[in-house]
């Protein structure tokens, strides 16, 4: 079972609320899970239980922690998507890239850590993509990833593997935005863009009524050989 943490921020002028998983025996590699805007709650921490189970360390970063430290949102529910909307809107990306720093810093200092994957969502996704180009993360994933048309100036610093799943009917990711990733990144040697015909936004959460049972099991069982195969 994984536990409530916090780990130093980047400056190391405050601490940042996350959830780790363990695995039973020793890791060697580890990965952050970035949320949705809907912040670490029980699908995130099962996600990072899921991952713990295979074997890997498994943290997930309260991405709020600046504003709504310890919010926990259901994108079913009406008024919590909103309040969602609200804090997906104070988030400042730049200082969330420095969050993620500080939890590969985090990472590599546990016992028997070598390499440190990224798995994101919605926002997490476009983090994902911004890990790719800005940090040393040794591999990333992004579901959904938001933004990243408007970031394709940065693919060029794209060193380790990225693989992005885009649901081609995603309702925040108009299809010109597909189809500039796709234009911008599809020949890029370190790059992998999976689409998943018909499907929305948020189609592999863990609950819920977004959750599509089929295009979940096919991107994560995708993620999982990712990982497996940069990670090993």
């Amino acid at each position: 079972m994984g536990e409530k943490i916090t780990f130093a921020a980047l400056d190391g002028s405050a601490e940042i609320p996350g959830y780790l998983a363990q695995p039973e025996a020793g890791a060697t590699a580890a990965i952050i899970v970035v949320p949705e805007i809907f912040g670490v709650n029980a699908g995130i921490r099962q996600k990072c239980e899921a991952w713990a189970e295979m074997g890997y360390v498994a943290l997930a970063p309260d991405i709020f922690w600046r504003f709504a430290p310890g919010v926990e949102l259901d994108p079913d529910v009406p008024e919590q998507l909103q309040e969602a909307f609200g804090y997906a809107g104070q988030y400042d990306p730049e200082l969330g890239i420095q969050d993620i720093e500080a939890a590969i810093r985090f990472l590599r200092g546990q016992d028997g850590v070598g390499k440190i994957g990224l798995v994101g969502f919605c926002m997490g996704g476009r983090m994902a993509y911004m890990a790719a180009t800005r940090t040393d993360i040794d591999a990333s994933v992004g579901y959904y990833g938001v933004m990243i048309d408007q970031m394709l100036g940065e693919s060029h610093a794209i060193a380790n593997p990225l693989l992005l799943h885009i649901p081609t009917a995603d309702h925040f990711v108009a299809p010109d935005a597909q189809k500039a990733i796709h234009d911008a990144l599809d020949a890029h040697p370190k790059v992998t863009l999976h689409d998943y015909e018909g499907l929305d936004h948020g189609f592999a959460a863990e609950t819920g009524n977004r959750r599509d049972e089929a295009g979940a099991a096919l991107a994560d069982g995708r993620t999982r050989e990712f990982f497996a195969h940069h990670l090993g």
